[in-house]
């Protein structure tokens, strides 16, 4: 009970410091009744999501500049069975990762210790990817967040360019289940209000998340968290990769939730930012990659 104590604690902290302490909604919760601060509105309350290294964004996969100094990435504690919390944060559902799951390779500046991981998605019969690819958005998204080391919480993290390391997998529809989505579709049933959290027990990424050497493929771009504060502090991979999801599944997830408005979470994804003169960079072609130091800096420069 401690340890799931802790858990929880640890998880309302990294739900308050990637969404800043004031209010905001996305569009799916605006109303005739009532009106929240929208993604259009974020900046005037949040001023970093006005900037101008934000995500997500529309990957134009011919315009990717290819780079064969994007190398594999090491997974740590994928494999591991561990019980991790569940919560939900009034704007999205949230799970928890424990200090052992870790991240290094991919041309990231050093060892990231991840925090949790987290989706977002349409509504029924509809998209509700984040990153878009060629204009498309895809079914949904999984966001798995990491923070460099030696820094103790995404607060400390967020004045470092490269401090957080955020993987994106998008979903495919498929014609069957993907079996390991159940035990996460039957947690967030069971969070379904503002506040409330759960456990998911004997829990393994690795049920979810492909091995290291079937994600070689991938996109590279620097950007922002994608909820207030929008903290532009975020090496973001996109895998091309994408992972499979029924519609019976889809149809689960998007009827699970509810926002802290009390309307059904649907829609939780931010429209796609301005590119606002970054690169986006793609693995495995034969162009050598600038230090993501070299890279930052260049941004900073440019954007100051």
């Amino acid at each position: 009970m401690l340890i799931m104590g802790l858990s929880l604690y640890l998880l309302n902290l990294l739900y308050l410091q990637t969404t800043g302490t004031g209010l905001w909604c996305y569009d799916a919760q605006n109303s005739c009744e009532e009106a929240c601060p929208d993604p259009s509105r974020w900046a005037a309350q949040f001023p970093s999501c006005g900037g101008l290294r934000q995500s997500p964004i529309n990957i134009v996969t011919s315009k990717a500049h290819s780079n064969s100094a994007l190398p594999p990435f090491n997974f740590i504690g994928h494999d591991e069975h561990i019980n991790i919390s569940l919560m939900n944060t009034g704007n999205s559902a949230t799970f928890s990762l424990p200090q052992s799951v870790q991240l290094s390779g991919g041309a990231l500046p050093g060892k990231y210790r991840a925090a949790g991981f987290h989706f977002h998605w349409g509504r029924e019969g509809s998209p509700g990817s984040e990153h878009t690819i060629d204009g498309e958005r895809l079914p949904m998204e999984m966001h798995i967040v990491h923070i460099k080391e030696p820094y103790g919480s995404l607060a400390e993290a967020e004045h470092d360019m490269a401090g957080i390391a955020l993987l994106s997998f998008l979903f495919e529809e498929s014609a069957d289940d993907h079996p390991q989505l159940n035990s996460v579709i039957e947690a967030l049933g069971r969070v379904q209000n503002n506040g409330s959290s759960t456990e998911v027990k004997n829990f393994r990424l690795s049920d979810i998340v492909p091995p290291a050497p079937e994600l070689h493929s991938y996109y590279r771009y620097v950007g922002s968290m994608t909820t207030p504060g929008c903290e532009q502090a975020v090496a973001w991979t996109v895998f091309k990769k994408t992972l499979a999801i029924s519609s019976r599944q889809l149809s689960a997830i998007v009827s699970t939730c509810r926002f802290w408005t009390g309307q059904p979470m649907i829609d939780n994804f931010r429209p796609a930012q301005q590119l606002d003169g970054r690169v986006v960079y793609k693995s495995n072609s034969g162009v050598p990659l600038p230090s993501l130091t070299l890279v930052f800096s260049f941004y900073l420069l440019l954007h100051i």
